[in-house]
């Protein structure tokens, strides 16, 4: 068993970072020399990934010109959302349909991501293997989160996440999963959320710690700020 495919979210409006958004989808958006999509890319590459699956919806053209343009070995496939736009667990799901793979690691582009989390990403993903887990979460301590605002999402105890008591666990928009927690999946649109929580109801959602600080672009003010950092 391995990990052959990565899955990238790419089909939202970006709407708090509007008025950059307005014309680009906040994937392009840069940092420094890169873009946020691109940044993401050039991590999946270094894990040694084979594939990439980025899904699209809003200014869909643009993320297309810019994959075809890509100086990238990697093989990457895009895929419509279709007629609407699907949210994270519709549009994670759409990509998997008819997918012989079993496991995919699923990033979001919204964080800055960079070489540091190699480590962290593979040792995840050895965890996983090795234990057998269907689903498990890349989350950061709220203090080492760039945006001091952002809230907690998870509480991680003993390599579990739950919703309950103190939420000091930040999800930091990576993943692995296998293809079986849809199994009872109706919906074609969804959060991935309402799978989250059904896998926290049966004390089956893990989570791995990363130490490394949390720069994810959560609006235009936080966007701004990071670039002045760089």
């Amino acid at each position: 068993m391995q990990i052959d495919t990565a899955l990238i979210l790419c089909a939202g409006f970006g709407r708090r970072l509007l008025p950059l958004t307005q014309t680009v989808p906040k994937p392009l958006l840069k940092i420094g020399e890169l873009t946020l999509l691109e940044k993401t890319i050039k991590l999946v590459e270094k894990i040694k990934i084979k594939r990439i699956k980025i899904n699209t919806f809003y200014l869909s053209n643009e993320i297309k010109k810019f994959v075809n343009q890509l100086d990238t070995n990697i093989d990457i496939e895009l895929i419509e959302d279709g007629n609407e736009i699907l949210d994270t667990g519709g549009g994670i799901f759409n990509m998997i349909t008819g997918s012989t793979d079993e496991n995919f690691l699923v990033f979001n582009p919204d964080t800055i991501w960079h070489e540091n989390y190699n480590k962290y990403i593979l040792d995840m993903i050895d965890l996983y293997l090795k234990q057998k887990i269907n689903n498990i979460l890349l989350v950061v301590h709220k203090d080492m989160s760039f945006d001091k605002r952002l809230q907690g999402d998870f509480n991680l105890v003993n390599g579990k996440l739950s919703k309950d008591g103190n939420k000091n666990f930040i999800y930091t928009g990576c993943q692995i999963l296998n293809k079986n927690i849809f199994s009872k999946t109706t919906n074609k649109k969804f959060s991935i959320n309402e799978i989250w929580n059904n896998q926290i109801k049966e004390s089956k959602l893990f989570g791995y710690e990363s130490n490394i600080e949390f720069l994810h672009t959560t609006d235009l003010e936080i966007y701004n700020k990071i670039l002045k950092n760089q």
